[in-house]
């Protein structure tokens, strides 16, 4: 009976510790995956990294003019629709392309791509001569019988512009990833989706209280602290300043970028090549600081295709895609405005 018993143990603790190598291995494989993914969806982001400027830029002026309490419910409304947009839409549409149709991602990318150089270039053109698109902007706003009206419109018109900015976003990710499968593409994109907005409206929504940090500083703190309110009341309209310029070349420099690389997968890689070539030669002539210079005539490279490209669909635009939209919304169902 003894012997039996120590058998029977030892055949236990031999199948607890085969149990144990599993679970380990297991653990390794999940946390191999874990990596994979992370190392996956950093890589992803980065490229889209230009996108993401211009949405943190772009999205602080919808907040513009509320009362303090209602910054950031609109910016969760904000972030909650942008969420919905990259992940209820735009994720399963990415996933049915690449599974279905892997041919469309260019052209969709190239497309976008033209959309951020054109958006980027009005924005320059109203810099260098204001016309008419703030004008319907402010007819806008003072046809807006109440604050909730216009919070519900500017909320509207954030989403719909974070949808577009979202679709790049994800077509950037989308054309990054490696081969896999579904699933895994699927959770990279969605870990993607999830950070960027968290990134983007955790910083936005600290930009638009960061002078009622500042004033709240300098009324309640003393020595450094309140002369650092001070200064955060003071800087914030320089900097939402230079967020918007920033924002405006983040749309040229990414928009040109798209079309130089989608332009070269046609067969065009002429651009793409000159611009590479002169920015190796840049960053070979200051070594000490090359990879930034070289990033830098890159940049500037792709933004001079995107301002091309931009103020070339400007007079298209104003002249044949509006005035086609305009006409083709008259077939369309009106909601009543009393609703």
């Amino acid at each position: 009976m003894v012997a039996e018993r120590g058998t029977d143990e030892a055949i236990v603790s031999v199948g607890l510790l085969a149990l144990l190598d599993d679970v380990v291995a297991l653990t390794k494989v999940a946390a191999a995956s874990l990596d994979d993914v992370a190392a996956q969806a950093a890589k992803a982001g980065t490229k889209a990294a230009g996108v993401v400027i211009d949405d943190a830029a772009v999205t602080p002026r919808y907040v513009v003019g509320f009362s303090p309490d209602r910054e950031l419910p609109i910016v969760w409304r904000i972030a909650r629709g942008s969420l919905i947009n990259k992940l209820v839409f735009l994720l399963p549409v990415a996933l049915l392309l690449s599974a279905f149709a892997p041919w469309a991602i260019t052209p969709l990318l190239l497309l976008g791509g033209l959309y951020l150089a054109y958006e980027g270039a009005e924005k320059v053109y109203e810099m260098i001569a204001p016309h008419a698109a703030h004008a319907h902007e402010e007819a806008a706003k003072a046809s807006a019988p109440d604050a909730q009206v216009l919070e519900n419109q500017r909320v509207s018109g954030a989403i719909k512009t974070d949808f577009i900015l979202s679709a790049e976003i994800m077509a950037i990710t989308l054309s990054g990833l490696s081969d896999g499968t579904v699933w895994s593409r699927a959770v990279v994109m969605a870990v993607v989706a999830l950070g960027i907005t968290v990134a983007v409206y955790g910083a936005v929504a600290l930009i638009v209280k960061a002078d009622d940090i500042g004033l709240a500083l300098a009324k309640r703190g003393s020595g450094v602290l309140a002369a650092i309110g001070r200064g955060l009341v003071r800087g914030m309209p320089v900097f939402l300043k230079g967020l918007a310029v920033l924002g405006t070349a983040a749309m040229v420099w990414v928009g040109g970028g798209i079309i130089v690389h989608s332009l070269a997968g046609y067969g065009f890689a002429g651009p793409e090549h000159l611009i590479h070539e002169a920015a190796v030669a840049a960053g070979k002539a200051v070594p000490a600081i090359g990879g930034a210079i070289e990033w830098l005539v890159t940049a500037a490279g792709a933004g001079v295709i995107g301002l091309i490209a931009g103020f070339a669909l400007i007079p298209l635009a104003g002249k044949v895609l509006a005035p086609a939209w305009k006409a083709a919304t008259r077939f369309l169902p009106t909601r009543n405005k009393e609703a």
